[in-house]
């Protein structure tokens, strides 16, 4: 179990990205809450803001529009301090988002050994990973989520045999290293 602990006060955020399966963005919401920090998940303001998946606004309105919607909600969560921030690798290279958030916290990417996230990704889509258009659009998801990795002053942690208590602990620690 993680112990909640006094952190130093820091204006600086916490961007955390990278995938290491379906239910990441939980782990940045614990981590907010144990650091006392607000939580934002770019992903999910995309969402709400245009009120459809994002799946659904690329069919819907094209990459062009969602881009757009991307680049208000990142603009509006660079402007954030002391927060912990998840946003998916796609949306972090973007445009200039990566250089803007980079100013404002590390970035810590999160990542776990292909064969890991493969056996986590068949558990969530059940029989759908067995049809090659469903596994190819998840495998093109996580190829574009990985590109991240490529950028430099990434921070990463590799997760493939860490608790999620661990996970947590690891993350918290890193950010104590490099913003002290």
């Amino acid at each position: 179990m993680v112990s909640t602990r006094l952190l130093p006060i820091s204006d600086r955020n916490l961007i955390l990205t990278g995938y290491t399966g379906p239910y990441q963005p939980l782990i940045g919401s614990k981590v907010a809450k144990l650091m006392g920090m607000p939580f934002v998940n770019v992903e999910l303001d995309i969402e709400e803001r245009s009120e459809m998946s994002i799946d659904e606004i690329r069919t819907v309105f094209g990459e062009s529009r969602l881009k757009t919607i991307a680049t208000e909600v990142v603009q509006e969560a660079a402007l954030r301090r002391s927060a912990v921030i998840r946003i998916s690798g796609q949306t972090l290279i973007q445009s200039n988002h990566y250089e803007r958030f980079l100013e404002t916290g590390p970035v810590i990417c999160l990542v776990a050994a292909l064969d890991a996230v493969l056996q986590s990704l068949h558990l969530s889509l059940g029989a759908r990973y067995h049809n090659p258009g469903e596994r190819g659009l998840v495998l093109g998801r996580l190829q574009r989520e990985w590109a991240v990795r490529k950028l430099p002053n990434i921070q990463e942690i590799d997760t493939t045999y860490m608790t999620e208590d661990e996970i947590i602990e690891a993350v918290i620690n890193r950010w104590q290293e490099v913003v002290a």
